[in-house]
């Protein structure tokens, strides 16, 4: 495995995030190498029709797609994906970091959510919670986990 990548749309401005997310990618690069892909967001416009929604996905997805390589390991973070907990996801993370020739990707999408052709090329799909948190917390909570892979 080459290491550990998220690909996600949008910039950080909160500075607590950004001093969380730093602290946790540097207890990571200890142990693997590991990088941040940020993508561009499209603007939603007030009362956007689903047809708007839809292509603003395609947009912001077609930019992840991008930043994704033939032989990664992907993972979407969606709602309706698959829930561990952290001792499981581990394990199983483990396991797949031993068969991944590219890096472990991990994708997370805009406030829409992840276009159809992301979904679609990833090889699961991970919930960390039926709730919806904020793109930047969830980032934030993803680091930590990847981060106790190493403990």
């Amino acid at each position: 495995m080459k290491g550990f990548r998220i690909v996600c749309v949008g910039k950080i401005k909160e500075a607590y995030f950004n001093d969380g997310i730093d602290y946790y990618v540097k207890d990571i690069r200890k142990s693997m190498p590991m990088e941040v892909v940020e993508c561009p967001d499209e603007p939603t416009p007030d009362r956007a029709s689903e047809a708007q929604e839809a292509e603003i996905r395609r947009i912001e997805g077609s930019r992840i797609l991008q930043k994704i390589h033939e032989d990664d390991y992907v993972v979407a973070l969606c709602i309706d994906g698959k829930h561990y907990d952290t001792t499981k996801w581990i394990s199983r993370t483990k396991r797949q970091m031993a068969e991944t020739r590219g890096y472990y990707t991990f994708v997370i999408g805009g406030s829409l959510g992840l276009s159809e052709e992301v979904v679609r090329r990833a090889n699961e799909k991970l919930s960390f919670s039926s709730m919806t948190f904020p793109h930047q917390m969830m980032r934030m909570i993803l680091c930590e986990q990847i981060a106790r892979i190493f403990l």
